[in-house]
């Protein structure tokens, strides 16, 4: 199910969470990371250009404008949260599901916290 690695948070705007996979060949989705759709990035994790490279593939995949995207969540994380604006969130909700389409989920391997 594409609906956990989104959630709408307004009437045209998502957030889409993202497990970045630095020192890639070329920036592409790979498939799903737990609740995160998970990405291989080519920029490295320098002065923001992976979470650039990142929010322009997102645009892309979204048919939105590279500045409707904006990281709201882990801006030094592998683990990142984008809000992405000005997209009917149906639309969003078809391509990213498009986008994972053939992706069987993996499990994500962050462990619980016990207190």
């Amino acid at each position: 199910m594409a609906e956990d690695v989104w959630q709408q948070v307004g009437d045209d705007a998502v957030d889409v969470v993202v497990q970045a996979v630095p020192g890639a060949g070329r920036t592409q989705v790979v498939g799903r990371h737990g609740d995160a759709l998970k990405v291989r990035v080519a920029a490295p994790p320098e002065q923001g250009r992976a979470n650039d490279a990142l929010a322009k593939l997102l645009a892309d995949a979204l048919g939105v404008a590279a500045s409707a995207v904006e990281v709201v969540a882990g801006p030094a994380s592998r683990r990142k949260r984008f809000r992405v604006t000005g997209c009917d969130p149906a639309v969003a909700a078809d391509r990213i599901r498009d986008l994972l389409d053939g992706y069987p989920a993996a499990p994500s391997r962050r462990t619980p916290r016990t207190h």
